[in-house]
């Protein structure tokens, strides 16, 4: 008679098994083509209850169980002021998909619940740096957040529509804040569509923002709400009726930008005009990039 499987094991085979095109393939594609993961690491696994940072936690469990190179994983979440609904269901789920977290308190809903202007930026600003704080105290060099392939494209088009910029999220940054800290975004190539089609394979419910500010889109799956972003979804769900290939020709855009075509850019903070460098010889090196060179 066959043993019958865990959920956590029926998570874990779907991701290799049934999902190995969708998840697994595109999550080891980013670990490589990035070099997000060294041999020595010690990642701290941030997990906000979502859909998105328990499937990376799932993912990032799969790795160190199959790779030659060891890296250390420490499964890290804040409970910035949660309801006790969705803190417990953060806890059942964890549980249930067999992950060791470490939870630890903060006052950050308290804090943001308090301001005007864009609450949901300083709340993402402080939860980053409560993360990037813990993880260096457990001894942690980088932390792993569960942004996907459809987050780096909505940030894109909203930079472009929103805020008068050409600007992408990077599958890796180092921590201006805290030296030797890296943040590393292993779900890089993984569509959204692909993660919620592993979340209802696996019967799971997770908690979505959870803030008392977005409480109104708890329970939408598809996750259509009065934010910016929510738009862009919407945006993209349109013009893939003519083009169902759009979301990958932005993601690939920004893998390609063709620098000396603009007007203006910046490096590192700094502005430069294309007039810098027009009337030298074609091969001189851009203006702002001549320590990379």
């Amino acid at each position: 008679m066959a043993k019958e499987l865990t959920p956590a094991q029926i998570a874990e085979r779907s991701i290799i098994k049934k999902y190995r095109r969708e998840l697994w393939k595109p999550f080891i594609a980013a670990v490589k083509r990035y070099e997000l993961i060294a041999p020595g690491d010690r990642i701290a696994v941030c997990i906000s209850g979502g859909k998105d940072s328990m499937l990376l936690a799932k993912l990032m469990q799969e790795l160190q169980r199959h790779t030659v190179q060891p890296f250390e994983l420490t499964f890290l979440v804040m409970d910035p002021g949660y309801h006790p609904a969705n803190r417990r269901r953060i806890e059942e789920n964890a549980a249930r998909l067999e992950i060791p977290v470490t939870i630890f308190e903060s006052d950050i809903f308290d804090v943001t619940a308090t301001v005007g202007g864009n609450p949901c930026y300083l709340c993402a600003r402080m939860r980053r740096g409560c993360l990037y704080a813990k993880a260096k105290e457990l001894g942690c060099n980088k932390i792993a957040l569960g942004h996907h392939f459809s987050d780096v494209v909505e940030t894109t088009l909203l930079g472009l529509l929103y805020g008068a910029q050409l600007q992408a999220m990077p599958p890796k940054l180092h921590s201006r804040n805290f030296p030797g800290m890296e943040l590393i975004r292993p779900m890089y190539c993984i569509h959204e569509d692909h993660v919620i089609a592993w979340k209802n394979y696996n019967h799971l419910e997770f908690i979505q923002c959870a803030c008392r500010l977005t409480a109104q889109r708890d329970g939408a799956e598809d996750g259509i709400g009065p934010s910016k972003r929510q738009e862009m979804k919407e945006l993209l769900r349109t013009l893939r009726k003519t083009n169902p290939n759009v979301e990958k020709s932005i993601f690939r855009a920004i893998h390609g930008v063709q620098l000396d075509t603009f007007p203006g850019y910046k490096y590192r903070g700094i502005a430069h005009s294309f007039l810098e460098a027009y009337d030298r010889r074609e091969d001189t090196v851009l203006p702002g990039t001549e320590d990379e060179a």
